[in-house]
C-alpha cells in the first residue's frame, strides 16, 4: 500500500525478492498538469509495469474494498506513504501491518517527518519499520536505521537517501518476520518520552521567511522545504520561492529584510544576525533559476 515515488523502491525489492505480491494498493488517479488528464501514481506504473493487480480504492472502508482485500489472504500487509488506514484493514492479515517512516520513532511521529527534522536543524535522523495500531505511528518497532544529515542536505536530497535505505529495511523486516526473529520494541508513551518531536503537515504559514530570525534557522527552513513546497519571501509584492541559498553570519544590525544586492551577482536578505544569500529561486509567474540569471535579467524594484 503506496502512493508516491518514495514507495516505489520498497515495492521494487519486495519484487525483486520474489514475494508473492496478491495486490498493490495505491490512490485513484487523479486529474494534473495544465490539461489536468487523469494522471496514475508512482506506485500504480510500477505495479502495472511489472503486471501486479491494483486496487484504487475511493473509501478505505467500502466493503467491496473490504470484501476484495479479505478474498486476497494476505499473510501481511506492508504500507510505505499511503493513507491512515481503519483497524478494519490494517488488523485483517494474520501477521499484521507494518510501516516504513521517515524518522527514528518515537521522533517526528506525523505527515512531514523529513522536512521538520532539517528545518529543526538536526545532525541525524533515520527510518523505521514498525506494526500499525491505533494511534498514528505508535505502534511496537521492529527494524531501524540512522541517516546522517549534512549541512547543506535539503529535504529533496534526505528524501532520496531515505527512499533507498528504507526499502533496504523493509525487506530485512519482512524476511526476519518471515524467519521468525524479529523482535518488537514498544515506543514510549508520550508522557515517558519528553524528547519527542512532532511532523505535522506543512502549511503556507510555515514556509513564510521571519528575517527577525537568526539566520542559522532562516537557512534550516530553506534547507528543510527544498524543494517542495519551498520556503518563500516577498519581492516587489511578487512571491520569491527560495530552492537554495548561503548563510553568512555577522555582528551586523541592518533592519531585518533588508535586500542587499550588486544587480549582478548576488542578491542578499538581512537576518538577526547576518544574511541569507540566494543561490537558486523562482520569482512568481517565472522559471526557477540561478541568481545571476535572475539578476541579468530582472527589471523591477531591488
Amino acid at each position: 500500500m503506496g502512493t508516491p515515488e518514495f514507495a516505489v523502491p520498497s515495492l521494487n525489492k519486495l519484487y525483486e525478492a520474489g514475494y508473492d505480491i496478491v495486490a498493490v494498493v495505491t490512490a485513484p488517479d487523479k486529474p494534473a498538469g495544465r490539461g489536468m488528464q487523469l494522471t496514475e501514481s508512482a506506485v500504480k506504473k510500477y505495479a502495472v509495469q511489472k503486471k501486479l493487480p491494483v486496487l484504487q480504492p475511493e473509501k478505505l472502508k467500502d466493503p467491496n474494498f473490504i470484501q476484495t482485500l479479505q478474498s486476497l489472504k494476505a499473510d501481511l500487509q506492508v504500507v510505505v506513504a499511503f493513507r491512515m488506514l481503519p483497524e478494519v484493514v490494517w488488523n485483517m492479515p494474520p501477521l499484521g501491518t507494518i510501516n516504513l517512516h521517515a524518522s527514528l520513532l518515537p521522533q517526528y511521529r506525523g505527515a512531514a517527518p523529513i522536512n521538520w527534522a532539517i528545518i529543526n536543524g538536526e545532525k541525524e535522523t533515520g527510518v523505521t519499520t514498525f506494526k500499525l495500531q491505533h494511534e498514528i505511528d505508535t505502534g511496537n518497532i521492529l527494524l531501524q536505521e540512522k541517516i546522517s544529515i549534512a549541512d547543506n542536505e535539503t529535504a529533496g536530497s534526505l528524501h532520496d537517501k531515505m527512499m533507498y535505505t528504507g526499502a533496504d529495511v523493509l525487506l530485512q523486516t519482512i524476511r526476519q518476520i518471515e524467519d521468525g526473529t524479529i523482535k518488537e520494541t514498544p515506543q514510549p508513551s508520550a508522557a515517558n518520552f519528553q524528547q519527542s518531536t512532532q511532523a505535522p503537515k506543512i502549511f503556507n504559514e510555515t514556509c513564510k521567511i521571519d528575517w527577525n530570525q537568526p539566520v542559522n534557522k532562516i537557512y534550516n527552513l530553506i534547507r528543510g522545504l527544498s524543494p517542495y513546497p519551498s520556503a518563500f519571501t516577498y519581492l516587489d509584492e511578487k512571491k520569491l520561492k527560495i530552492f537554495s541559498a548561503e548563510k553568512e553570519k555577522t555582528n551586523q544590525s541592518d533592519e531585518p529584510g533588508k535586500i542587499f544586492t550588486d544587480n549582478k551577482s548576488f542578491l542578499k536578505f538581512s537576518a538577526k544576525d547576518g544574511f541569507i544569500s540566494l543561490k537558486e529561486i523562482q520569482l512568481e509567474g517565472k522559471k526557477r533559476m540561478n541568481i545571476k540569471d535572475f539578476l541579468r535579467g530582472y527589471r523591477g524594484k531591488l
